[in-house]
């Protein structure tokens, strides 16, 4: 593993959080690019909504399995490479899904897609905290996360048109190529950094053991609390973004172009305006109280649950894309501090391999969601399929709720204690140092 040993001027750390967020643009655009031409699948092919559902949630069953493997890799080698190979790899899998023609086919390609897309989180983010320290590193990762929005609506809106307009599969050659171009290109320019040279005095030991790695984070009851919460909001997020455009076809009678327009839009936009200014109130209330960071993320997820019940339960247009806007709001500030709040309990040293944690937790079990929906369209029992799905999408909003109070009792009680353990401080009425030097 080698770092660039040339000085950092103070704006290319921000034109490193640009480069990425084109790279997680077609990160996005890519996985979005299947969900809206899921009624162009079913009628072409019959599958049923189970049979769908499984073509969802295969990227994120193998994205989440190997997200602590890739986690790991990312503490120990050049994450330039991982980022930029890893969407070459996934570029090619999504030009890939257009020679698709069977169920076995379309689920092979989305779990290589998931395998090539594992490492980018816990890579990216690992080096955006090394360029970021905690004064920006939340406005750092609010920015970069409106990438998710931004390849989210296009990848949907575009796939949905071309879908329409010249067959599903342009979509998968559009952004497949589109991936493949921005990652050669940004191999010129994105540099690697020494690992831990935000944190200033702080001794980072260079690539920890697997097991030393893992043990820093799941020795924080923080860490547990944030990894525990993720699978909740994965587990909504994965049914909005798998089941969206076929709700709204389904129940409100949407045409399939304004369906992939709308189904992302009113969320994904919502959250692109509101993830900035979520990172901003996070990074100045984590100067007033070390989890002022986790308690925007509870606030987002309260009010929102309200919404995603809503959004399940109403049977008017207007009210629905209220509340879709309203839910993208609340998403934003959970979004933003996803992997700031992480870190703040976390080591430098080991920080790729948490983010790998997070992931594998929160998809391993959160990716669940869209297969656990499709099903209970199909057995469910309301009545017909569109009424099991509304129900099951109200029900989900219980996972916000409880989310957003393990995060504050995780600010109020073990916080503080484990952000000092990580940067190797004193704890808390102790004069014994934590593990960051």
């Amino acid at each position: 593993m080698s770092s660039d040993s040339k000085p950092v001027s103070p704006a290319y750390k921000w034109w490193v959080v640009g480069m990425l967020w084109f790279i997680c643009f077609f990160n996005y655009a890519d996985r979005q690019a299947i969900s809206v031409v899921l009624p162009a699948l079913k009628q072409e092919f019959g599958f049923t909504d189970t049979q769908l559902g499984l073509i969802s949630s295969a990227f994120g069953y193998v994205y989440g399995s190997c997200a602590l493997f890739a986690g790991f890799v990312a503490d120990r080698a050049a994450r330039r490479h991982l980022i930029l190979g890893g969407c070459i790899f996934w570029s090619f899998v999504t030009v890939m899904t257009g020679w698709c023609s069977k169920l076995w086919h379309f689920v092979t390609v989305r779990a290589l897609e998931g395998l090539g897309e594992t490492f980018y989180f816990p890579a990216s983010m690992s080096l955006v905290s090394d360029y970021h320290s905690k004064k920006t590193r939340s406005r750092a990762m609010s920015l970069h996360q409106s990438s998710v929005y931004a390849g989210t609506v296009l990848g949907s809106w575009i796939g949905a048109w071309l879908a329409m307009t010249h067959g599903w599969r342009w979509g998968f050659y559009l952004f497949g190529a589109g991936g493949l171009l921005i990652a050669v290109v940004l191999y010129a320019f994105l540099r690697e950094p020494r690992r831990g040279q935000s944190e200033g005095d702080v001794v980072v030991q260079e690539s920890p053991g697997f097991w030393v790695a893992v043990s820093d984070v799941l020795r924080a009851p923080t860490a547990w609390a944030l990894m525990a919460v993720f699978v909740g909001a994965n587990f909504v997020a994965t049914i909005f973004l798998s089941w969206t455009p076929s709700f709204l076809v389904d129940k409100f009678d949407f045409k399939l172009t304004t369906a992939g327009l709308s189904g992302a839009a009113f969320i994904h936009l919502a959250s692109a305006v509101s993830v900035p200014w979520a990172g901003v109130l996070a990074d100045y209330l984590a100067r007033q109280h070390v989890g002022g960071r986790i308690l925007v993320q509870a606030g987002g997820l309260l009010v929102g649950a309200g919404f995603v019940w809503m959004v399940g339960s109403t049977r008017d247009v207007t009210t629905l894309l209220v509340c879709m806007t309203c839910f993208g709001i609340c998403k934003g500030f959970y979004d933003a501090g996803i992997f700031a709040s992480l870190y703040d309990v976390v080591p430098a040293r080991s920080r790729a391999t948490a983010a790998g944690l997070m992931n594998t937790v929160g998809w391993g079990l959160g990716s669940f969601g869209p297969f656990l929906t499709g099903w209970y369209a199909d057995h469910g029992p309301h009545g017909s399929a569109i009424e099991n799905k509304s129900h099951f999408i109200s029900g989900s909003s219980l996972a916000y709720a409880g989310g957003a109070v393990v995060l504050i009792v995780a600010a109020m009680l073990w916080v503080k204690r484990d952000a000092a353990r990580a940067m190797g401080e004193p704890l808390p009425g102790s004069t014994a140092p934590g593990v960051g030097r």
